[in-house]
């Protein structure tokens, strides 16, 4: 049975950051990465986007230089899948049967995409959009497809939606809810991103219910919708969210539910177990002191952060200001904060020149703004939301007003 000092569950930008930011505290223990996939740690927003194109190779995702690891004596254990955590023992165990120990445990594990449930969910053709193998079949499968079938309007969807279309497929859309981004813009926003899809050719739909999907030789052939249509398509692509992969330390006794709970350090219930990262369920203020889980690079980077410090002896809170972004056509979409318990927009700038700013208020409090090629506004933002400094919302739509002088006296 090997043994680390620190073991990393998780290699992806959670995991790559807890282990790098080690070695910069000047940690001295023994460090393993623990990852899922084959491949050392590597960006994974790209895959919806420059790697999906064919715009970057994998090499220029990769988070480090493969030497990297190597060079500062962390080591690299892929391919394996933890079953299951015992951490009165401090061990884990692989899917293999493979058995670690450790001192501290960092659970950066991530997410898996959920699944339809329809019928025909697990026909050939049909893929998700969260690992480089998912991309990579995609890849090889898309000489053969003329018409793709999205299923889900969020980021990831939307994304993809605008590569195949670059690409010259015929692509459909379908989003369950009356608006896509439902969940995390504003009504502005879904609209303005509507539009363009539209313009670019996605044939999108919102309202649409699939019932089923449809099949010919055991490949995807059709998405065949609750109103009886079937859409052809010979590929299908699922974005309809994820799940925080935390089985083995809930099944341990971990509190959570919807992730695994962690306080201010990124510590679970568990001794010496800490969590960050996309599956780590965490109070923010910037929702309001809600516990949530954020999907993101920030989050996973900064709570890596965290909990390296935490190990080394130097804690400190997790308190970083949430941000996103999404390249779709020649859209760059910036968002600084969260727009939960807002309730007011304000939009600055004229969305038909593709370049505006959508601004959520709690009262005269900025909390969020999404900036489409407003570069300005996302920077200036960031010290109103860190701040929650009450603003001259007469003033906010004036984009002649720059942001950061609309602070009150």
């Amino acid at each position: 049975m090997q043994h680390f000092d620190t073991l990393i569950v998780g290699g992806g930008h959670a995991g790559a950051g807890a282990a790098a930011s080690l070695r910069q505290l000047g940690y001295a223990g023994s460090v393993a990465i623990l990852g899922a996939e084959p491949e050392a740690p590597y960006e994974r927003p790209p895959l919806s986007k420059d790697y999906l194109s064919g715009e970057k190779t994998f090499d220029r995702l990769l988070i480090r230089p493969e030497a990297f690891w190597a060079e500062r004596d962390i080591e690299l254990l892929l391919g394996r899948t933890v079953e299951r955590a015992a951490p009165l023992e401090h061990q884990v165990t692989t899917a293999d049967g493979e058995t670690f120990s450790y001192g501290h445990l960092i659970w950066a594990a991530g997410g898996r995409p959920r699944r339809l449930s329809c019928a025909g969910a697990d026909l050939a053709g049909v893929h998700s959009v969260r690992t480089r193998a998912d991309v990579d079949q995609m890849a090889a499968e898309l000489p053969q497809v003329g018409q793709v079938v999205i299923i889900g309007g969020g980021y990831i969807g939307l994304e993809a939606a605008a590569v195949l279309t670059k690409l010259g497929k015929s692509v459909v859309l379908l989003e369950a809810l009356d608006r896509v981004l439902a969940r995390v813009a504003g009504e502005p926003l879904s609209r303005f991103f509507e539009a363009e899809h539209r313009a670019h050719g996605v044939d999108l739909r919102l309202g649409a219910v699939v019932d089923r999907l449809t099949e010919e030789g055991g490949r995807v052939a059709g998405v065949k919708l609750a109103d009886g249509e079937v859409i052809p398509a010979q590929m299908v692509i699922v974005g309809v969210g994820v799940l925080p992969a935390v089985e083995p330390l809930l099944g341990a006794g971990a509190a959570g539910g919807n992730g695994v709970w962690v306080d201010a350090q990124c510590r679970t219930s568990l001794p010496d177990v800490f969590a960050i990262g996309d599956c780590a369920l965490h109070a923010n203020r910037f929702a309001q002191g809600a516990d949530i889980r954020l999907e993101s690079v920030q989050n996973a980077n900064d709570q890596a952060k965290v909990a390296a410090r935490a190990i080394v002896g130097d804690p400190v809170d997790y308190d970083a200001i949430p941000w996103f972004w999404s390249d779709q056509y020649d859209l760059k979409l910036q968002t600084m904060g969260l727009l939960t318990g807002h309730d007011s927009w304000v939009v600055r700038g004229d969305p038909a020149s593709r370049s505006f700013s959508v601004a959520y208020l709690r009262g005269d409090v900025i909390c969020a703004i999404d900036c489409v090629n407003a570069v300005k506004d996302y920077v200036q933002a960031r010290k109103l939301i860190l701040e929650g400094a009450s603003i001259n919302t007469a003033l906010l739509a004036d984009v002649g007003v720059a942001l950061k002088d609309l602070a009150a006296s």
